[in-house]
C-alpha cells in the first residue's frame, strides 16, 4: 500500500514534533515536511505534494483558514483536516468555506488522529462529534424559526454586503479591507445584522443567509 504523505502545520514546535513520533508509528504514513505558519504550509503545499494536510488555525503571518482558502483553490486534491484546540462554530463554519474535509480537536486519541488522516486521504470527511451535534442544532433552531421575509429585507444594501462576506468565512478583517471601511463600522453593521435577523453571533447569520439564499456558497 502507498503511503498517506502528509505535512503537518502548527506554530508550536512541540506540537509539531509529537505529531510525528505519533505518526511515524504507522507504517502507511510518511510525514512529509512541517511548517510553523500559514506561509509556509501554501508554499510547502505546493512543493511536497502531500496527501493530506494537519492544519493549525491561529499561527503568525497567515492563519491556518486563508492558508487552507489558497491551497484548496490550487490544489483542490489535498485533504486538509483542521486540527485545533477550538471548539466553537465561528471556526468550523469558516473552515468548512474554505475547503477542509476534517475538523478535530487536539485532545483526541492517536487512533483517531490516524484513522481520520487514513479517511481523509480516502476522501472522505470528519467533524468532531461535539460539532457536529452543534451545527446540527444550530440550524435546527433557525429552520423553527422561519425567518424567511422581513427580518432579510429590513438590512440596509451595506449589511447584506457585510452578511454575505460573512457566510463565506471573512473575519472582520478582511470584510473592512473589502469593503474599504474600519472593523468599528464592520462590528456596527454585524451588531445590527444580528438584531435585526433574530441571530445571536456569526455563525448563525451566516446559516440564515445560506438558508435564505442570501447568498451562494
Amino acid at each position: 500500500m502507498e503511503k498517506v504523505k502528509v505535512l503537518i502545520v502548527d506554530d508550536h514546535a512541540l506540537v509539531r514534533e509529537g505529531l510525528t513520533k505519533i505518526l511515524s508509528t504507522e507504517e502507511v504514513i510518511k510525514v512529509v515536511g512541517e511548517a510553523e505558519n500559514g506561509a509556509q504550509a501554501v508554499e510547502q503545499a505546493f512543493r511536497m505534494q502531500p496527501d493530506v494536510i494537519l492544519m493549525d488555525i491561529n499561527m503568525p503571518v497567515t492563519n491556518g483558514i486563508e492558508a487552507t482558502r489558497a491551497i484548496k483553490n490550487e490544489k483542490p486534491e489535498i485533504g486538509i483536516i483542521a486540527l485545533t484546540i477550538h471548539d466553537q462554530e465561528e471556526y468550523l463554519f469558516e473552515l468548512i468555506k474554505a475547503g477542509v474535509s476534517g475538523y478535530i480537536l487536539k485532545d483526541i486519541s492517536p487512533s483517531v488522529l490516524i484513522q481520520t488522516i487514513l479517511g481523509v486521504a480516502r476522501g472522505e470527511s470528519f467533524i468532531t462529534p461535539s460539532m457536529t451535534a452543534k451545527m446540527f442544532n444550530e440550524y435546527a433552531r433557525l429552520s423553527s424559526q422561519n425567518q424567511l421575509g422581513t427580518s432579510s429585507e429590513r438590512l440596509t444594501r451595506r449589511e447584506f454586503d457585510v452578511l454575505r462576506l460573512v457566510a463565506h468565512g471573512e473575519n472582520n478583517r478582511a470584510i473592512a479591507k473589502k469593503l474599504f471601511i474600519s472593523e468599528k463600522t464592520v462590528k456596527n453593521h454585524l451588531t445590527n445584522i444580528f438584531q435585526k435577523l433574530g441571530v445571536e453571533d456569526r455563525t448563525q447569520a451566516a446559516i440564515h443567509a445560506v438558508k435564505n439564499r442570501l447568498v451562494k456558497i
